[in-house]
């Protein structure tokens, strides 16, 4: 999840910043992905001010992880926020089995497509600690 977060602090949108991050059967990270515009389409400063307007223009941080691997090669998915129903969908297209997610998102269906497919949607409340480096001890 913590990978997930910081991935999420890339993403251009003032309103929203979601990352994901991917992992295979091996634990490894196969990519990290956060929600914004198409790569290589450079918005003017305007474009962000009416969110309603530019809404439909965002990728979604789940399909820009797609974008990262194949169907199959994915464990697990961790995202700052509940997918929403199309990259719920788009997740269990590409055999995603365990999605672990931070925020809520009521207007998800994402609860409902988990239970069809069979895959484990898992809330996180908090993300997990962080151990603090070991310092040596003073002579």
């Amino acid at each position: 999840m913590t990978l997930a977060h910081v991935a999420s602090l890339r993403s251009e949108d003032p309103f929203r910043k979601v990352g994901a991050v991917a992992f295979d059967f091996d634990n490894r990270v196969i990519g990290t992905a956060y929600n914004g515009l198409a790569p290589g389409y450079n918005a003017q400063a305007e474009f962000w001010s009416d969110r309603d307007a530019r809404r439909k223009f965002m990728i979604h941080a789940e399909v820009n992880l797609c974008s990262l691997f194949t169907r199959g090669n994915v464990k697990l998915v961790a995202c700052t926020t509940k997918p929403c129903t199309s990259c719920m969908q788009m997740l269990c297209a590409y055999g995603v089995k365990e999605i672990y997610y931070g925020e809520n998102y009521p207007d998800s269906e994402a609860d409902a497509i988990s239970a069809i497919y069979g895959v484990q949607l898992i809330q996180m409340d908090s993300l997990p600690f962080t151990i603090e480096p070991v310092r040596a001890a003073e002579p």
